[in-house]
Order: structure tokens, then sequence, then C-alpha cells
């Protein structure tokens, strides 16, 4: 068996309980969405998204909300492109 190593990280407890159950909606855990993002780090040899600084205007403009049908279509799509990280992560 590999070795593993601990990562613990420190957040609100609200804002974890609100990430559990939208992780759980999605039939994730916490710890495997992390996984994931750590995989896709990897591959993608970087963030798997844009980090950028906005003003408050900018963003406030951009903020825009999506209907649940198109959230949970969109999020199936992601979970079918990264399956062969979903099946090393579950190894």
């Amino acid at each position: 068996m590999a070795q593993t190593s601990l990562i613990q990280v420190r957040v609100d407890d609200n804002f974890k309980k609100d990430v559990d159950n939208l992780l759980a909606d999605l039939g994730l855990d916490t710890p495997t969405a992390i996984r994931i993002f750590l995989k896709q780090v990897l591959m993608q040899k970087g963030l798997p998204f844009s980090v950028n600084m906005k003003t408050d205007v900018q963003q406030q403009d951009e903020v825009t909300y999506m209907p649940d049908d198109d959230f949970f279509n969109i999020s199936d799509s992601l979970m079918e492109e990264n399956k062969e990280a979903y099946e090393v992560l579950a190894r």
C-alpha cells in the first residue's frame, strides 16, 4: 500500500457545512473533492481554473445565476470528463 500524508486546513464551520452539503448533492464527500482538485492540479500543471483580481464593480457586473438543472448538467458533464481521475482516486 502506498504511503499517505495528511493535509489539514482550517475553515469556518458554516462554510464547511455548506461545502459538505453541496458536495453531497453532487455525490461526493469533501476529502474526495479535495483529492480530485489536487489530481487536476497535477494533470493541468497548475490550478484547474483561472485566478485573477477584479474590482468590486467588475465582480458585481459578472455575477450570474443559472438554473439548478443547468448546474447539475454541467456538473454531470465535468464528472464524466474527469472519470479517469475519479477511477484513479478510487483505487
